[in-house]
């Protein structure tokens, strides 16, 4: 973009900032629910609450088959860091 296009765009910069913003967050908050390690801790806090009898089976088998999904896309996808961050 020449120079008279960024004078024109000019009073849109704050809006185009803030638009990074949000797309860095989102990056990031996928990047943290994918994460297998992050899956892993919550499958076995999952099954603590069932031992503890604080859920019934059939929300146990609910949640674990969502969050087995969450692991498979992030196999899937190939982006995985595995430190739980």
């Amino acid at each position: 973009m020449g120079l008279i296009g960024e004078v024109l765009m000019l009073p849109f910069a704050p809006v185009r900032g803030s638009a990074w913003a949000v797309r860095q967050v989102l990056r990031e908050a996928e990047r943290i629910y994918y994460d297998p390690a992050t899956v892993r801790a919550e499958l076995a806090r999952l099954e603590e609450q069932l031992e503890a009898g604080e859920i019934t089976a059939e929300e146990f088998d609910q949640r674990e088959d969502e969050l087995l999904d969450r692991l498979e896309t992030a196999t899937r996808s190939g982006d995985t860091t595995g430190n739980g961050t």
